[in-house]
């Protein structure tokens, strides 16, 4: 007890400690409704809409993760490490917030019209258009929410606000709205009509209220915001190859129900990705004043991914039963194998996200992605042609403990340097 209020007392008597418990406080409290709301709608939507159609959300989905790649061109790390270096700059600050928000505008047209031509030209996405285009509405509305504003100016309250409305109105209308197997193209409205109302608030909050200026777009200025983050959207683009590529191989070879086998499988391993990426995201921009604390947040998070990966892989035949049913019964070893990634995905973001970027080097961190990328390209297609859904688990694997492995050298070789 003495020791932990010795930890206590030193928290609140520093300020930068203050922050970071308290952005960690609220991101956790959103990472566990990030829980609760999917183990309400889970069990719901699997037994309604089916492995079918929650394969066809997923093949839409991982189409869709292409274009939203696009529209935040590493904005999403590089703006958030430029705001929390400058955000006693409140013009300065406005200038960057402009700027993302219209070059994330204009990347959104162009990648809309990139996915057009695309449905219009391959047969089988001509077949699944309507949840394509759908699904593409969610980035339109993820865009008007600047999450990584908030994250950048370490007021992650607002962000575990709005994302809790989003849930929320997302979780109630599932049961309002989708009662049987064709309203499987509900649910992505859903989630874009929760981040419109959502994006206009804190658009509303951020402009009105804290008197930050959104300044007309300039093409030179634009064009230099979308240079300065070319190098880690690369990084951010790159894991496509071998993630999402694979869910659309699954589809074009296994069909939607393959693609429902992998998505069930993956979606309790996600919880576990998600809270990484809470931690990682609590940590930056205090990481990028403060690097030297580094070591600590390492052991944090490894620690844990470690004992999330275990326990993972044990509960998976029971969770997977109780929570999809008897359908998604193949779900158990895609589960399993996806659990052992969190490990990989754990050093990816201590050593990638959290350490190479923030001493600037995303370069090197680029050219890694890069190689473990078109590694996972090139094997994910005789894997998932001849082992379905588990072939897309072994790919994601793979390509996760190259990429792990790998930022952890690369940190190792810079800090000696």
């Amino acid at each position: 007890m003495n020791r932990l209020s010795e930890i206590k007392k030193k928290i609140n008597s520093n300020k930068d400690g203050k922050t970071v418990f308290a952005n960690f406080g609220y991101l956790s409290l959103l990472q566990i409704a990030g829980y609760v709301f999917p183990l309400i709608t889970m069990p719901y939507l699997a037994r309604v809409i089916g492995a079918d159609g929650v394969g066809k959300i997923a093949f839409a989905s991982a189409i869709v993760v292409w274009i939203q790649t696009i529209s935040d061109w590493g904005f999403n790390l590089i703006a958030t490490r430029d705001v929390a270096q400058n955000r006693a700059d409140k013009e300065k600050v406005s200038r960057i917030f402009s700027n993302v928000l219209w070059a994330r505008c204009l990347l959104t047209l162009f990648s809309g019209l990139l996915l057009l031509i695309a449905v219009l030209a391959v047969p089988y996405l001509r077949e699944n258009a309507d949840i394509i285009f759908v699904t593409f509405l969610l980035v339109p509305g993820y865009i008007l929410f600047p999450e990584w504003f908030f994250q950048a100016i370490e007021r992650m309250k607002y962000t575990t606000i709005f994302n809790l409305l989003i849930k929320l109105i997302f979780t109630i209308s599932v049961f309002i709205f989708i009662h049987e197997r064709e309203d499987y193209l509900i649910q992505p409205l859903l989630t874009t009509i929760g981040y419109l109302l959502c994006g206009i608030g804190a658009l509303y909050l951020i402009l009105m209220k804290w008197g930050y200026t959104l300044y007309r777009p300039q093409w030179g200025e634009l064009t230099r915001t979308i240079k300065g983050s070319t190098d880690v959207f690369i990084n951010n683009l790159m894991p496509n190859l071998y993630n999402s590529f694979s869910v659309m191989l699954l589809g074009f070879f296994g069909g939607a129900t393959a693609n429902g086998l992998y998505d069930g499988g993956n979606k309790f391993p996600t919880i576990f990705y998600n809270f990484q990426s809470v931690l990682s995201r609590a940590f930056y921009p205090f990481l990028s004043r403060r690097l030297d604390k580094h070591s600590f947040y390492a052991k944090l998070n490894i620690g844990l991914a470690l004992i999330g990966s275990i326990f993972l892989i044990a509960i998976s035949p029971f969770v997977i039963k109780v929570m999809l049913g008897d359908e998604f019964e193949k779900s158990v070893i895609v589960m399993q194998i996806l659990s052992f990634s969190v490990i990989f995905l754990a050093m990816d973001y201590t050593y990638g996200t959290n350490f190479l970027i923030l001493n600037h080097k995303e370069k090197p961190l680029r050219n890694l992605t890069f190689v473990s990328s078109i590694l996972g390209m090139s094997v994910s297609i005789p894997l998932v042609y001849y082992f379905s859904y588990i072939g897309a688990a072994i790919t994601v694997l793979l390509c996760r403990g190259v990429l792990g492995v790998g930022t952890y050298i690369l940190a190792k070789i810079y800090c000696q340097g």
